[in-house]
């Protein structure tokens, strides 16, 4: 009898193959008291375990095959960057000082402050970081128990991997084995994990509990990484099903390829911009394995975060810099730092305790403009590579006019200072809004008198709509794109930008979902900026939509007072065009 157990699809594709059960063996992490004369060789032993564990991944990135995408290697530099941190080092050194305790137990009690601070986060991406945290913490430690790393030495090859969790060294190792896929117990859809099994095109699903307890090694398996649904011992008829909605896929993907590098117009030959979102400018490289498009959201707080610091001019150029380069002519909009909120470093977090509700505090703009002596270098270096390509300047969280008046007066003073440094700039750098505060939209009007373009970031723009935080589970089943009341002030601002003639453009999640694209697109959004791996897709929908038909059924749904009603009427559109 077929048994359907479900997880969280985080790669797509439809595989069969016989499971393998990864088991790791647990590590003692028990607090032994040292003796004083004892503790330098424990720090000497602890050393040791980091060079051994960096030494390990420097082996998996010697023997990584050259045709493996080099944005992947950074996730393993991640952790050896990781392993160099003072963080892990001199934390765990001092407990071991402080506490009098084994290098195994100060690692411990340093990794679960580490993944205190992350489980704190707001932002879903950086608060799956702490799986980078315990994925190096037990490579670590497996060197202090000096017990092997890494997958069994067996042929896994058409093989479903089954795992509690798996770091991305083990995903780009069984990669090379040829697996037909992997489950895991644990992690999220934006896990590194989760990242490398999308790139590397590896079907996956993730936080399927209890897995190793429902499925047995050798079982034959169904994973459908679309649905995030397993199927253990399936009859002859889901797998003749199954088969076909594979081969159906394998036949979409091929014709995705096919789109890119053609031009984005609908049906009825309106042209639509759809660029990319980055972190960093090694996502680039991702970004063109889809489509050879521009950046519509440069999320810099993530080089503030790597660095643990405001970083100095240069530092803010170099990587601007590299991401123009690597645009080659496309555009590239620099969004400027959005710290604050859940997205902390040493340097705000030194200036005060965290706010009582952080979400509504001094984070982004707000931070910015109280220390614009901080927030300059960030304007110098975004000012002079505006010179290099066509660049554009968000600013996020802004709530008011004053903001933005403050903020062109900072930008003068920085045009000023590159003038007497005789260093070049676009005169013209276009400045923009991302609109995210309600206070925002409903006076959005003034907004585009003052700025060149409007960006709407829908996860902030939602959650502060409807008075609820997105990851507490007690509320967030009332997180809904489709809230009339979101609708409307996402109307709004469209509304506003064509009649101040400047762009409007979507950059947050709902732009990332493909059952919002052609509802937007008859709101009369042309300007979508997403996640790469849905590039395609969303052209593909873009190809096939009519914004004439789109029109009638949007002003529908603008019109429905019920997010059931709405939820229907989306449904209907995409399936009717």
């Amino acid at each position: 009898m077929s048994i359907y157990i479900s997880g969280i699809g985080v790669s797509k594709g439809i595989t069969t193959g016989p499971a393998h059960i990864i088991t790791r063996e647990k590590i003692d992490v028990s607090q032994h008291t040292l003796k004083k004369s004892e503790l330098n060789n424990e720090i000497k032993r602890f050393k040791q375990a980091i060079a051994q564990a960096s030494k390990q991944l420097h082996n998996i990135k010697k023997n990584i095959s050259r045709d493996t995408p080099k944005d992947i290697i950074v996730f393993i530099d991640t952790h050896l960057l990781m392993m160099e941190d003072p963080a892990f080092n001199d934390g765990t050194i001092a407990n071991i000082k402080q506490n009098a305790c084994n290098a195994e137990w100060a690692l411990h009690l340093q990794s679960e402050r580490l993944v205190q601070v992350f489980d704190e986060m707001e932002d879903p991406y950086l608060r799956t970081r702490k799986d980078d945290v315990l994925h190096v913490v037990n490579r670590i430690q497996k060197c202090l128990a000096k017990k092997e790393t890494g997958t069994q030495a067996v042929n896994l090859k058409g093989r479903i991997i089954i795992a509690d969790d798996l770091a991305p060294a083990d995903t780009i190792t069984l990669q090379h084995q040829k697996i037909a896929g992997f489950i895991t117990e644990f992690g999220g859809p934006l896990s590194h994990t989760a990242i490398i099994a999308r790139n590397l095109g590896i079907p996956a699903i993730v936080g399927l509990h209890h897995a190793r307890q429902l499925i047995h090694s050798d079982e034959i398996l169904i994973l459908d990484g679309d649905q995030g649904i397993v199927i253990n011992t399936p009859d002859e008829r889901s797998l003749k099903q199954y088969n076909r909605l594979r081969l159906d896929q394998l036949a979409k993907r091929r014709q995705l390829n096919n789109l890119t590098g053609k031009p984005v117009t609908t049906k009825d030959k309106v042209s639509i911009t759809l660029h990319g979102n980055i972190d960093r400018p090694e996502d680039i490289k991702t970004l063109k394995k889809y489509d050879d498009t521009g950046v519509g959201l440069y999320r810099t707080e993530m080089l503030f975060i790597e660095l643990n610091q405001w970083p100095d001019e240069n530092t803010h150029f170099k990587n601007y810099k590299r991401a123009v380069t690597a645009l080659k002519g496309k555009p590239l909009t620099i969004r400027t730092m959005d710290l604050g909120a859940d997205k902390e470093i040493q340097d705000t977090i030194d200036q005060g305790p965290m706010a009582h509700n952080p979400a509504m505090g001094l984070r982004a703009i707000r931070r910015c403009l109280k220390q614009p002596l901080d927030f300059l270098p960030q304007l110098l270096a975004i000012l002079r590579v505006s010179s290099y390509g066509p660049v554009r300047m968000m600013i996020p969280m802004l709530t008011n006019i004053e903001e933005i008046h403050q903020l062109k007066e900072l930008l003068d003073e920085a045009k000023k200072i590159l003038r007497k440094r005789k260093l070049s700039y676009n005169t013209r750098l276009p400045v923009g809004a991302m609109i995210e505060v309600p206070a925002a939209a409903l006076t959005v009007d003034a907004f585009a008198e003052q700025l060149d373009f409007l960006s709407i970031g829908t996860n902030d723009l939602i959650q502060y709509t409807l008075a609820l935080d997105r990851i507490d589970e007690e509320v967030n089943y009332l997180y809904n794109p489709l809230n009339p009341a979101v609708l409307k002030l996402i109307h709004m601002v469209i509304e506003s930008g064509n009649r101040a003639g400047i762009p409007v453009s979507m950059c947050g999640e709902m732009a990332s979902d493909t059952r919002y694209t052609r509802l937007l697109l008859g709101m009369g959004l042309k300007y979508f900026s997403v996640q790469a791996n849905t590039l395609l897709e969303i052209k593909h929908i873009i190809l096939n939509s009519s914004i004439q038909q789109l029109k009638r059924k949007s002003r529908l749904a603008l019109a429905m007072h019920e997010s059931s009603e709405i939820e229907a009427l989306v449904e209907q559109i995409n399936h009717q065009q």
